[in-house]
């Protein structure tokens, strides 16, 4: 979400490295605009194979400045448990999942522009990072699957749904991790 307040323009963006990134598993990327009327037409009017909520600036609750962004992903977060449809959220879009479940995210600046060790699987691996806020604890309807080694919730997966939230970004890898790209077939498949 960029604004620019000299045209009065409220512009969506998306990486493109997303669209290369769904390609090489296997998907194509069809960007949502921050819309909250574009979700029930997209869900329910087409055979998408899941929703991916990307990251980008800071729910409102946080500090961020597009209240449309919040709106249209949480109704898609919300349709997509309703219709049992497969979600991804990556940075923010974990966060909001979070948030929904009512995890409080406080800021965790040795997180953002940089690389460290997470543990999931019982293996540990490096992960990058780009996030300013992030949460030390969790609730039981969200099953942790990765933290980093100060104890930040890394990865979580909405129980009883097909729903997962990590905080590293997949699309960011060159090459793409094989485990990244295992999860999103697994996810969506």
């Amino acid at each position: 979400m960029q604004v620019v307040p000299e045209y009065g323009e409220r512009r969506d963006s998306l990486d493109q490295r997303w669209a290369a990134f769904l390609l090489d598993c296997g998907y194509v990327a069809i960007p949502l605009p921050n819309v909250p009327a574009c979700v029930d037409p997209l869900l329910r009017g087409s055979e998408v194979a899941g929703s991916i909520l990307t990251g980008g600036n800071d729910l409102v609750a946080y500090g961020g400045d597009a209240p449309e962004r919040d709106e249209t992903e949480r109704l898609l977060l919300e349709r997509s448990l309703e219709l049992d449809k497969p979600v991804l959220g990556v940075c923010r879009g974990m966060q909001l999942i979070q948030d929904r479940y009512g995890v409080r995210l406080e800021r965790v600046p040795a997180h953002v522009r940089t690389e460290h060790e997470v543990r999931e699987n019982g293996s540990v691996r490096v992960r990058n990072s780009y996030h300013a806020l992030g949460a030390f604890e969790s609730t039981p309807q969200l099953e942790v699957l990765a933290r980093a080694g100060d104890g930040v919730v890394e990865s979580v997966r909405v129980a009883g749904r097909n729903a997962i939230g990590v905080m590293w970004h997949p699309e960011r890898n060159a090459p793409y991790d094989e485990l990244d790209r295992a999860l999103v077939r697994e996810l969506f498949g």
